[in-house]
């Protein structure tokens, strides 16, 4: 009798045992399969970069044809005056441009053409041809339509619209002004310049005139040549005097950074003589010094 309670308990012990095995390898496998398949995932996603950065390695070699290079200097003037390895190296960018964001037409435009594309790439990529920090990255999309638009405004009404940046991953804009701004490189404004400059300032999620940039002394020089040249500026504003920035500059520190970006590469001259300070900052921060271009 006592024998056959042995047995029994040796037993129940023994499937016991068996069931506790059993479920400590359960999770030694479940462990092992998450490892294996979170390898392969890191292996997939590493061979995707690699084939991005050949592809984009390629396209950085491409340069337009002759006939488009003339066809974009007629609706993109300053494109023109480039030192040939700029122009170069732009040309590159503006091909990894075309082919990693997607256009999309607006408003009643059929088509976002190939030479639209590339006038349109140029002039965004002209920001960042000497600027390494940046590529827009976060950028997917560039809406176009064919002249200014409509959109809800912040109080319910509609305002008139030439573009818009948004930090969501899109660009807007109207081609009649991208041709407008992008023939005349000598009056200050160019709305691509303007909307990419947002690109840029909006790339840390913040928006505030203060893009990003490579060290915290870099982020105190910003500081300390930008908020007394925008005080300056809001100031001549405010009495009604004239200046080389636009007065839509004054509105915030944000719209400040944009207008004058399109300064600093179409009135290159003016802007370094009514602010030097600001001028070898943009210098810095570009990569470039566009009053040896005009």
């Amino acid at each position: 009798m006592e024998s056959a309670r042995v047995s029994v308990w040796l037993s129940a012990w023994q499937s016991g045992g068996v069931g506790v095995v059993s479920s400590d390898m359960a999770k030694v496998y479940t462990v092992l399969f998450i490892v294996v398949v979170l390898g392969i995932a890191f292996a997939i996603i590493r061979n995707l970069e690699k084939r991005r950065e050949g592809r984009r390695a390629a396209l950085l070699k491409r340069r337009f044809s002759a006939e488009e290079r003339e066809e974009i200097g007629r609706d993109f003037d300053l494109y023109k005056r480039l030192p040939d390895d700029v122009r170069d190296e732009l040309d590159g960018l503006a091909h990894v441009f075309i082919e990693e964001k997607f256009f999309e037409p607006c408003g009643g435009l059929e088509e976002v053409t190939g030479h639209m594309q590339r006038v349109i790439a140029c002039q965004a990529c002209l920001l960042i041809v000497r600027a390494p920090h940046h590529d827009y990255e976060k950028l997917r999309s560039i809406l176009v339509y064919p002249e200014a638009y409509r959109a809800p405004g912040q109080h319910g009404a509609e305002d008139v619209r030439l573009g818009e940046s948004w930090g969501t991953g899109s660009v807007v804009l109207s081609w009649g002004s991208v041709v407008g701004g992008g023939r005349n490189s000598h009056d200050g404004h160019d709305v691509v310049l303007h909307e990419f400059a947002h690109q840029l300032d909006q790339a840390d999620g913040a928006g505030d005139g203060v893009p990003e940039l490579e060290s915290r002394g870099a982020y105190r020089e910003w500081a300390a040549v930008f908020k007394p040249a925008f005080d300056v500026f809001q100031q001549r504003v405010d009495a009604g005097e004239r200046t080389v920035i636009d007065d839509y500059g004054a509105e915030n520190p944000a719209e400040f950074f944009a207008v004058v970006t399109e300064t600093f590469y179409e009135k290159p001259k003016q802007l370094r003589k009514r602010y030097p300070a600001l001028y070898a900052q943009l210098v810095k921060y570009y990569g470039v010094d566009p009053e040896s271009w005009h």
